[in-house]
């Protein structure tokens, strides 16, 4: 294993990208301590801990997704959820909007004013949730006593929105930057960092509580196992895929034959990704949202009734991440379209005629497949609240959910990228050492022909 680590950092481009990659991460990880102005950051911890500890709300998704930076009062208390979200409706947009469709499909300037009407919708969902984030700060009582009398409300609000605003935008452009000259998908990194950074902190609390035989030892041996197994299982599931087998037809050009291979359709157990839990999980937060601005009775029944950990919340987190994962497949994979491209090419599926029987049989067999993947996706994200009822609140740490899903696909994603960058030097090197060697070939032919 250290072997190959090390030789990752002798291929000088590589290592670039890996070290760039993670000074950009480590630069995150300072900012998240940069304090908004005006707010006091004990103030802020304990009201976050008071609060997750009684269900959590739309604030605890924040920080979560942050990686705790909401918690400090940081700058970057938005994290990068603005911008997955802007991408988001951009993409649903594609297919209901024929402009945006015609934009996508325009090749590269196409991708650059869908990226910058990506970022346009950042900045103005930036805007919302930080008036939302501004209000709750001003109502819970964690603005600083001398900044609330100098600037009064508004000011504090203001202010708190252009900064919440500008370190979103600032996660933005890094994200970007990490997707041009490092390695992986910059914003999917920034996301992992956030959640990884409160493992070690999850790991020491364990350990002191198996010290102060808070935990007993056995039950955290069995919960490692679990943990484990579980692990497995997302990989199994993310690496999983249906291979349809494809026969291409014999052409014959000239005196030469193209064509008559044959070889396979893979189609992802889980196409969606950890899509349908962000955005489950983001409109069933709309009700805590509500609550935190009105008082009225029956918002506040919604509100206690949609808790997480409640048997509504869970029941309504179900059936969305299905209908997400059915409605994001969609958007992504469009069976008619392979299918025109098999025939173009003169690729078929054994047993199966071309044209609309095959996109008919594809879409079949994707149908199949995503309810397979929901489930999946449903079973990690209703772990958690399994595991604390099953081991009666035992669990010392939060294991499961959509951040799981998330650290373990941008893993695999990630470790594909470097081994991809790893293989394609290794080949240009054994190029150029070929090439070197004909070329000294050739120069001692030409000194001795014989």
């Amino acid at each position: 294993m250290m072997d190959r680590i090390t030789s990752l950092f002798k291929i000088p481009e590589l290592r670039t990208r890996i070290l760039y990659t993670l000074g950009m991460l480590a630069l995150y990880r300072l900012g998240i301590y940069i304090t908004t102005p005006g707010v006091d950051r004990t103030a802020t911890q304990s009201f976050l801990r008071n609060q997750e500890a009684q269900g959590g709300g739309f604030l605890s998704l924040f920080n979560f997704f942050s990686g705790g930076a909401l918690e400090q009062g940081s700058v970057f208390a938005l994290g990068i959820m603005p911008y997955i979200t802007a991408s988001i409706i951009m993409t649903m947009m594609a297919v209901v909007v024929p402009a945006v469709e015609r934009m996508q499909k325009e090749g590269e300037q196409g991708r650059r004013k869908v990226n910058q009407y990506t970022r346009y919708g950042t900045v103005l969902i930036s805007l919302v949730q930080g008036v939302m984030i501004a209000q709750s700060f001003r109502g819970k009582g964690v603005v600083h006593p001398d900044w609330a009398v100098a600037f009064g409300g508004f000011g504090f609000i203001a202010i708190t929105v252009i900064t919440l605003t500008a370190g979103t935008a600032f996660l933005m452009w890094m994200g970007e930057r990490i997707t041009e000259r490092g390695i992986g998908n910059g914003i999917s990194l920034i996301i992992f960092a956030g959640i990884v950074a409160r493992l070690p902190g999850a790991i020491y609390a364990t350990a002191l509580g198996v010290k102060n035989q808070t935990y007993q030892l056995s039950e955290m041996l069995l919960l490692g196992v679990v943990i484990l197994a579980v692990l497995g299982w997302i990989v199994f599931m993310e690496e999983g895929q249906r291979r349809l087998p494809v026969q291409y037809a014999k052409r014959i050009v000239g005196n030469r034959q193209y064509g008559g291979q044959a070889t396979h359709l893979p189609l992802k157990i889980n196409i969606a990704g950890v899509i349908p839990p962000i955005f489950a999980s983001t409109i069933l937060m709309f009700p805590m949202t509500i609550g935190s601005f009105f008082q009225a009775d029956w918002i506040q029944s919604v509100q206690q009734a949609l808790m997480p950990g409640g048997w509504h919340y869970q029941v309504l987190f179900v059936l969305l991440i299905i209908f997400f994962a059915y409605f994001y497949t969609a958007v992504q994979f469009n069976p008619v379209d392979v299918a025109d491209n098999l025939r173009k090419f003169g690729g078929f599926i054994p047993g199966i005629r071309p044209g609309k029987s095959t996109s008919d049989y594809i879409d079949y067999v994707l149908a199949r497949l995503t309810f397979a993947g929901a489930l999946y996706l449903s079973a990690v994200c209703v772990l958690p609240v399994a595991m604390q009822r099953l081991t009666s609140n035992q669990v010392p740490f939060y294991f499961g959910g959509t951040g799981l899903l998330i650290v373990v696909s941008v893993a695999l994603e990630t470790v594909r990228q470097i081994e991809s960058h790893y293989i394609g030097k290794q080949y240009e090197g054994m190029g150029a050492a070929d090439s070197n060697q004909g070329v000294r070939i050739k120069a001692r032919l030409e000194e001795n022909p014989t």
